[in-house]
């Protein structure tokens, strides 16, 4: 396994193996790898002769009030997952490599415009440009992200087909702690006390799947799951919404395939967790 921290090395890797014929898959992340991306990259070993994954506190995607500086960063663990995983090549770029001021954005309007994007203006506008920037680099056949991040992947989908990105998208499953909670770097955050309140978010979306199955009103899966939020005294809803699930636009019958999101701050470390329910 190879470290690049350039993007001219990992554009002359990435051009040399595609000559040679090899299928090249890209698994971006901000690093404090943990299981969801260790699924990630198990998947994308499985699909491509190549894997590359990228690993890059994207400084683009924080606003100014939130977590760049204090965000979880663990290199050598990390590496050592890619390398036991099968990864072949880390990018893993100062932000001097990736961005030169003034910069272009690359903005998607319309479904950034609620859930996440509405709490973080400025947040998918930098996912956006960091991930059009990571496909222009390696020119992945394959690109693969986590549903946990549903309204990023729903942008991302967006983008690639309205840029006319030449790469397959790969949503990959939520993965979960065996008490629930949805795997994340920013878990790494949460005391003791608080870990035990987070589990509010994992019963808030069972009850949710629950009362949807019979109820087509948004607003009362969306009741039941803030009673059990609001139950934790640690717990401050950021948002619980129902949205469609291809425009991100709030709903309140559930006709069509629906995503149901929530953002919930433990104490200062906001979290996130959905499930998807899908009409018959």
């Amino acid at each position: 396994m190879k470290v690049s921290k350039t993007v001219d090395e990992v554009r002359l890797i990435t051009k040399q193996w595609r000559a040679e014929g090899y299928t090249v898959g890209l698994v971006p992340t901000m690093g404090y790898l943990h299981e969801g991306h260790g699924s990630l990259i198990e998947r994308c070993r499985k699909e491509n002769d190549k894997v590359i994954v990228s690993i890059f506190v994207n400084p683009t995607q924080f606003g100014a009030n939130e977590d760049l500086g204090a965000y979880p960063r663990n290199f050598e663990r990390d590496k050592d997952l890619c390398e036991k995983l099968g990864c072949d090549l880390i990018f893993h770029p100062e932000p001097s490599e990736m961005y030169v001021d003034p910069h272009a954005y690359v903005n998607i309007n319309g479904l950034s415009d609620y859930l996440c994007g509405k709490s973080r203006p400025v947040h998918f506008k930098g996912v956006c440009t960091v991930v059009s920037k990571l496909f222009n680099i390696v020119h992945p056949h394959n690109a693969y992200f986590g549903e946990k991040d549903a309204q990023q992947l729903a942008i991302i989908k967006k983008m690639v087909k309205d840029l006319n990105f030449d790469v397959n998208v790969v949503g990959c499953p939520i993965v979960r702690e065996e008490d629930g909670l949805a795997k994340s770097s920013r878990n790494a955050y949460l005391s003791e006390e608080e870990r035990k309140s987070a589990l509010c978010l994992s019963r808030a979306i069972k009850k949710g799947q629950e009362i949807i199955k019979n109820s087509k009103k948004a607003s009362e899966v969306i009741d039941a799951m803030k009673a059990i939020v609001n139950e934790e005294k640690d717990a401050k809803i950021d948002y619980i919404e129902v949205v469609d699930a291809v425009t991100m636009q709030p709903i309140s019958e559930i006709k069509e395939n629906v995503l149901v999101a929530m953002a919930v701050y433990i104490g200062k470390t906001r979290l996130i967790d959905n499930f998807t329910w899908e009409a018959k």
